[in-house]
């Protein structure tokens, strides 16, 4: 009978250490990191495998909560970098070049914006042309898709430039591979330029003011129609004006559609950062010529008929060589092909968005519906 106390005590004393246990796992946590135990002899490694494994489980609630506990208030590693101590973690880049000597911290800062432009040999006098046309601030990257690159060291500025090459691609394939938000994040505003512009009444840091001055997430330079070509008259440029937003003439019997408000052309769109974080993941992978994107450019800002707009006093002449339809062969690739691809492609963007509004139209509606008890 004077063993019941006993047995009562010690029934309690491993309670009472059980939760102990429970409530306090930090001081042996470390030991059990990625399910693995302290012992490292080759047959107890072996013979305990499964058992390492399951206690690792049964652990991983507990430690996790406690690293969530311990950095709370502290920004997540992305995805991919959790094994990574925060401070060691990288997440954005640039377009900047550095050099392979001296100390990184006096190496030149990372430019203010990006122009990117996909880019021909043939067309490289008025490419040059267009490059002088922005300042210091600007780091450059082309896209050759001739595969041409290094006859492009004829200019000066050829250096500091980034060569990326890729035969017979468009500006928006490359766009979608090397211009990720997170490579591009530095930079205030991203310029994604055809190469056939005439740039005579153009500069880059005037335009860049007058776009802040307005508030534009979206925008492109006015079209002078005297010298070059348009497509839609919302574009053209207005004498007297530093900038419009809409078109109110005979060609837009509603000024809040598009594109008699709130648009820019696929040919020389400017993005600011956070419009281009939206634009990127908007363009399809596989639909490389762009066609339709810029009828919904005004998905990307919160106000399109306020932060899409036409810069007038910075305007350019859209010259319209149809450089890459010359890339194809003749059998595979002739222009009228290239131009049925187009087409397409433009019809398979508006059926996937369609159908894209209408699941989440779907979504929100089945969402946002009482429930029957």
């Amino acid at each position: 009978m004077k063993l019941a106390p006993f047995l009562m005590a010690l029934s309690a004393a491993m309670t009472f250490g059980f939760f102990i246990g429970l409530t306090f796992p930090v001081a042996i946590t470390p030991k059990l990191q990625c399910g693995t135990l302290p012992w490292r002899s080759s047959g107890a490694a072996n013979s305990r495998f499964g058992e390492t494994r399951r206690l690792g489980r049964l652990w991983a609630p507990f430690r996790n909560s406690t690293a969530s506990n311990a950095t709370s208030g502290v920004a997540r590693n992305p995805q991919g970098a959790e094994r990574l101590p925060p401070g060691i973690v990288v997440s954005e880049s640039d377009l900047h070049l550095r050099r392979l000597w001296g100390s990184p911290t006096e190496d030149t800062a990372t430019h203010k914006y990006l122009l990117a432009l996909a880019v021909g040999y043939t067309e490289r006098v008025n490419v040059d042309a267009t490059i002088h046309k922005f300042s210091n601030n600007f780091d450059v990257v082309l896209f050759h898709y001739d595969g041409r690159t290094t006859e492009w060291d004829e200019f000066n500025w050829s250096e500091q430039a980034i060569h990326i090459s890729a035969r017979k691609q468009t500006k928006w394939w490359f766009a979608k591979r090397f211009l990720h938000p997170s490579i591009v994040a530095p930079y205030d505003y991203v310029f994604l330029w055809d190469e056939d512009l005439g740039v005579e009444n153009f500069t880059a840091e005037a335009y860049i003011n007058i776009v802040k001055k307005h508030g534009l997430g979206i925008s492109q330079p006015g079209l002078d129609v005297t010298k070059g070509k348009k497509l839609y008259h919302v574009t053209v440029k207005r004498d007297a004006s530093e900038m419009h937003k809409t078109d109110t003439g005979e060609n837009c019997s509603n000024v809040h559609r598009r594109p008699c408000s709130g648009f820019v052309e696929v040919m020389a769109p400017v993005f600011s950062r956070d419009a281009w974080k939206c634009m990127w993941h908007m363009i399809q992978n596989d639909l490389v010529h762009g066609w339709g994107l810029d009828f919904n450019f005004w998905r990307c800002v919160d106000d399109p008929e306020e932060q899409i707009g036409i810069v007038d006093a910075q305007f350019v002449v859209h010259h319209g060589v149809p450089t890459l339809r010359r890339q194809g062969k003749e059998k595979q690739g002739s222009n009228a092909k290239v131009s049925m691809r187009q087409y397409k492609e433009m019809q398979d963007f508006y059926s996937r968005i369609s159908n894209a509004d209408k699941e989440l139209a779907n979504s929100t509606t089945t969402s946002s519906s009482p429930t029957l008890s």
